[in-house]
């Protein structure tokens, strides 16, 4: 990865400029950073200013080439974070997958003119393209400067990687971070002056059920008592907050964790049917994540019995304004102006 980053460094290898604004946001660690909603907050503060197309590489995804998302498409065609974000805006936004995203780009721009923003989910890596503005998320909790490279820890390339970043996000903070908190992110960061930093912190919804069609009455984890039971299901990179936030609440709360981006087989839904059983109270309820529920949604193995007991969490992103009082957003719009001018 050293090496590889320096050819680009040196112009051995080759980085593609376009001539319209790329947003690229990324990590330097493997899953879990909260990078997907972090696109989806980009794509609804700028999606009326500007005619944007999102471009992923659909990890996971059973298919390859450049697909464009629609109304038949599935988890398995595109994969679940682009078939996440192209349900999140009912298909308003172009939301395209390609491994190559050069080739993306040009496609995009081919079938339709009028883009005049790409935001790219997961590219920090991928330094063919040359963004206008490259945004990079590190999780609070884990942050890079604490990690290792693979396979001792979750980096994909040395910490030192980060000098290429813009804009650094540090997601998942806590609701309140003391001050003394906020110096050390800072000092440990080590990030030049050019590079701006932004706070973050996911603020969970209300519950929403996952077959609506089912459901006859609402629910609320604020509703749930000690006579409560909760199946919590998770397949992403780091489930800790989510599994927190649940037993936050009163309610008894039972735990199936799977690996990221987990494609659920019918083994695995026989076991949550087991699981639920097992659950005793007044009220149960399943409960998964808002990434879950889009593999879990197009399951032809979920069972129609459990379909009216079981809610996703979404969440939202929320950010702080910057040391120097400017907006997340504000600074994106700044980059992108500069790159017209």
């Amino acid at each position: 990865m050293y090496l590889r980053n320096k050819c680009f460094d040196w112009g051995i290898l080759k980085q593609n400029e376009f001539d319209v604004p790329i947003i690229s946001v990324g990590n330097l660690a493997v899953g879990g950073t909260g990078k997907t909603p972090h696109v989806e907050y980009i794509v609804e503060a700028l999606r009326y200013s500007y005619h944007i197309a999102v471009l992923s590489r659909g990890y996971k995804r059973h298919t390859r080439g450049f697909i464009v998302a629609s109304r038949r498409s599935t988890p398995r065609d595109i994969g679940d974070e682009a078939y996440q974000l192209y349900n999140k805006f009912n298909g308003q936004v172009l939301t395209v997958v390609c491994e190559e995203r050069t080739k993306g780009i040009e496609e995009i721009l081919r079938i339709d003119p009028d883009v005049n923003l790409i935001v790219l989910d997961d590219a920090f890596q991928h330094r063919y393209v040359k963004p206008t503005v490259s945004v990079v998320v590190t999780e609070y909790n884990r942050p890079f400067y604490n990690d290792k490279m693979l396979p001792y820890g979750r980096l994909r390339e040395p910490a030192r990687g980060i000098n290429r970043a813009d804009i650094v996000v540090v997601t998942k903070c806590p609701d309140e971070v003391s001050a003394l908190d906020n110096r050390l992110v800072i000092k440990n960061l080590e990030l030049f002056p050019y590079q701006k930093l932004f706070l973050s912190r996911f603020v969970y919804q209300g519950l929403t059920p996952l077959f609506p069609e089912n459901v006859t009455a609402p629910a609320a984890l604020e509703w749930l008592t000690h006579s409560d039971s909760v199946l919590a299901i998770a397949g992403i990179g780091n489930p800790k907050p989510f599994i927190r936030y649940i037993k936050s609440f009163m309610a008894v709360t039972k735990v199936n964790i799977f690996s990221d981006h987990h494609y659920f087989t019918r083994k695995d839904l026989d076991l949550i049917r087991r699981r639920y059983d097992s659950l005793k109270g007044n009220r149960r309820i399943i409960i998964t994540t808002e990434k879950d529920a889009v593999r879990l949604a197009t399951n032809p193995y979920f069972p129609h019995d459990l379909k009216a007991v079981t809610y996703f969490l979404p969440i939202k992103v929320d950010v702080a304004l910057s040391a120097d009082n400017k907006s997340f957003i504000d600074t994106l719009r700044q980059a992108i102006n500069a790159h017209k001018r």
